[in-house]
């Protein structure tokens, strides 16, 4: 038997929120949800962006900058695959979700090559950079969760959170269009108006850059311009291949305008970059007061690529902290803090149409966010935003100080209260 279109149409509007209702409740009774958070066996600190999978399946997260995650499964029992970088991975078997997980992994023991050579960090980096070279073509489209929290003396002056759409390339970001953005602030004697440039900017590798004078790690000029040693090679997520070789770099004492220092972790089977991180004393910026200056400045850039057994993977996040002293005419030095982070999520190979714009110097941070409508739900429901929750301090410090923007809302004024 077959209906018209037209009592479909007004069946399935009439029916429409009760079926939805219905389809809600199944799920949500066919659901298990659990939670909980991976530490270090020995130290008990949280680790970040550990690997959480359910054995058998394609089911899986990865835990937040507090390592916190949480994970929907049908049914139980499960057994969860556990892994991070830096770590030997484990098992668990969980039956019930009534508490909440608290699991430990143990560090990864590091074991130096039978022959250790000394140019087989060399060997492994440009490997890499060969790999980074070949397939700098591959382009990735999704989105990306920024955060940057400000801090001076201590004490938080400015939150900004944007999501981005995003384009980028298995070496950097190559361009970004304006989701949504909201940021407070409270007054004080400095701020930035494009500390994202940064994130936006910095990659491992740029076919665009003349390779002759490059001073990346990933370069044709890796012997002339730095020194490597092999750490060792952790255990992999798959304890059958090689592992991932730890190189600690730091540029050679005759680069007396540029000083770069950090440790780089490559798959010894595939060559692929697993993290970089990066520290130097190089940086140029300066704030939105000519008088002022940075003294004793460190940038910090660490960038994790997504697991996959291709040479080359799209960025899973980005790091960029700046620490340094402000110098402002007759006061005393100031201590100085910015910390961003970048979470890309909902990555595809699949081109999107949408717009996307390089960084420039001429960017401002602030206008890019007012550029947009606030949208409070969009806030409320993304999965980035909950994966990452803002220290309770910040939102705190904020709050008591009237912050003033579209993130943090003005406290509701009290009714009057009428004297007898």
């Amino acid at each position: 038997m077959t209906f018209p279109a037209s009592f479909l149409a007004r069946y399935f509007r009439a029916a429409g929120p009760l079926l939805l209702a219905l389809l809600l409740a199944v799920s949500a009774r066919a659901q298990v949800q659990l939670r909980g958070t991976i530490i270090d066996k020995d130290t008990k600190e949280a680790l970040p962006f550990a690997s959480v999978s359910v054995n058998k399946t394609t089911i899986g997260t990865t835990t937040n900058v507090e390592g916190e995650f949480s994970l929907s499964v049908p049914k139980l029992p499960v057994t969860l695959i556990l892994s991070e970088l830096g770590h030997l991975r484990d098992t668990l078997r969980v039956t019930s979700n009534a508490e909440l997980l608290r699991i430990p992994l143990a560090s990864a023991v590091i074991a130096l090559p039978e022959v250790k050579v000394g140019s087989y960090p060399f060997q492994l980096v440009g490997h890499a950079y060969q790999e980074m070279e070949k397939n700098y073509g591959r382009k990735y489209f999704g989105k990306a969760f920024y955060r940057q929290i400000t801090r001076i003396s201590d004490q938080p002056t400015e939150l900004q959170e944007v999501v981005w759409n995003v384009k980028s390339s298995p070496a950097r970001i190559e361009g970004t269009t304006m989701a949504q953005g909201r940021y407070a602030a409270v007054p004080s004697i400095t701020s930035f108006s494009n500390f994202s440039l940064y994130t936006k900017s910095y990659g491992l590798y740029d076919a665009n850059a003349d390779s002759s004078k490059s001073l990346a790690l990933l370069s044709p000029n890796t012997v002339k311009n730095y020194l490597l040693e092999l750490k060792g090679v952790l255990a992999g997520v798959d304890s059958l291949k090689g592992g991932i070789a730890e190189i600690t770099f730091e540029t050679r004492p005759e680069l007396t305008k540029y000083h770069a220092e950090g440790t780089i972790w490559i798959d010894i089977d595939t060559y692929r970059v697993v993290r970089y991180h990066m520290t130097t004393p190089n940086f140029t910026a300066s704030t939105n007061n000519v008088n002022q200056k940075f003294r004793d400045t460190k940038l910090e850039i660490e960038m994790a690529f997504q697991a996959t057994e291709q040479p080359v993977a799209p960025l899973e996040y980005m790091k960029v902290n700046l620490h340094a002293e402000l110098l402002t005419p007759g006061k005393p030095a100031t201590p100085l803090s910015v910390e961003s982070f970048t979470f890309f999520y909902d990555t595809t190979t699949k081109p999107t149409g949408l717009p996307y714009a390089r960084v420039s110097v001429q960017d401002r941070d602030l206008e890019a966010i007012r550029s947009v409508k606030y949208d409070p739900e969009f806030w409320t429901n993304n999965s980035a935003v909950k994966r990452t929750p803002v220290e309770d301090e910040v939102i705190q410090t904020f709050e008591k100080k009237g912050a003033f923007g579209t993130m943090v809302k003005p406290p509701v004024p009290k009714p009057a209260t009428r004297k007898r």
